[in-house]
């Protein structure tokens, strides 16, 4: 099929420019569903006339709905996003990309939605397909999967196909609660996922940002105890990957502390440890859930991040787990073999 693909592009070209129009006019309806012609037109910088005659050509197609309320995709139209989606895959050189950056990490797996996240809202839906289907696949009966918070985690919970087949399923968070959405809270995904695996689940009912005499307290707390032992026997880890300015953002530190990290250079945030680009400690904060420690020995562990600005990020965790999969976005990807300091 490869093969093929390379013989249309050089005698055709203009079907993949076509391919690739369509495709984003599609999955843009699909995600701000209903939507008229004009807003689509703005999100996606095209044209209104342009957008105008292929939504017709889609609706002729039976690909999309058009209402008083707006455009909506029909049930066709949403297999034809998946399809296209594939395609992509291999007109773009995806599986190829995901080899090159797991070669350079060194790390076990790499799976690579195309676009990017910080230009294109659908890729985060994309990224929480694929890091759902690995889960999906990777849950047998008795599984522990520890997941921690997020908007990334958040689109993850959402996007796990349903099953039935494997029993005894435990869904836990592996961190305490951190800012104030609580769609993105390790709780409230952890619950979802569980939803969606039909297993059970367990809640933290604590915040991650606790002082220390705080902490020592609350872990004293019977129902706090048997959560926390459940988290450390965790079979899969599913976590994103974050900034560490971010971070600290959420995490509310002092300012003197940010400054000490942006001293240090440090770049990533991971169950409240602090890291530079090499994957060094270069700073340390009160955390419930799972430690440090514990996250290097979990035999199967999904990391989840998308975006140019995640890479350096990214790097760093790569250094500090090295049997573990990374699902990310094109654009982080070729940064990432951009970076020459890795």
């Amino acid at each position: 099929m490869e093969k093929m693909i390379q013989l249309q592009k050089k005698i055709a070209p203009e079907i993949f420019e076509t391919l690739d129009k369509r495709y984003n006019i599609l999955r843009n309806i699909h995600l701000f569903q209903p939507i008229g012609r004009r807003v689509l037109a703005n999100k996606i910088e095209i044209g209104e006339r342009i957008v105008r005659a292929e939504t017709d050509f889609l609706k002729d197609q039976n690909m999309i709905e058009v209402s008083t309320a707006g455009m909506t995709v029909t049930s066709e139209g949403e297999e034809v996003i998946e399809g296209l989606r594939e395609l992509l895959y291999t007109t773009r050189g995806i599986v190829d990309l995901e080899e090159k950056v797991r070669v350079k990490l060194g790390i076990d797996r790499v799976l690579i939605t195309p676009g990017n996240l910080e230009e294109d809202e659908y890729v985060l839906e994309d990224l929480g397909k694929i890091a759902g289907k690995l889960i999906e696949k990777l849950a047998k009966d008795n599984t522990i999967i520890g997941v921690t918070g997020g908007t990334t985690m958040a689109a993850v919970g959402k996007k796990i196909p349903r099953q039935s087949k494997h029993k005894g399923i435990m869904v836990v968070p592996a961190r305490g609660g951190l800012g104030r959405e609580v769609e993105n809270q390790a709780n409230t995904i952890s619950a979802e996922m569980a939803r969606q695996l039909n297993a059970d689940y367990r809640l933290l009912h604590a915040s991650d940002t606790l002082g220390e005499k705080a902490l020592e307290s609350i872990l004293q707390d019977p129902e706090i105890k048997e959560v926390i032992g459940i988290i450390k026997s965790a079979d899969l880890l599913v976590f994103g990957i974050g900034r560490a300015d971010k971070m600290a953002q959420r995490r509310e530190l002092p300012d003197e502390t940010v400054k000490k990290l942006e001293r240090l250079k440090a770049v990533s945030e991971a169950f409240g440890y602090y890291f530079n680009r090499n994957g060094e400690i270069v700073h340390e904060t009160n955390s419930i859930g799972i430690k440090f420690q514990e996250f290097q020995q979990i035999p199967n562990a999904i990391g989840v991040a998308g975006g140019v600005g995640k890479v350096e990020a990214i790097l760093a965790i790569s250094h500090l787990k090295k049997n573990m999969t990374l699902v990310t976005d094109e654009a982080a990807a070729l940064e990432i073999l951009k970076n020459s300091q890795y």
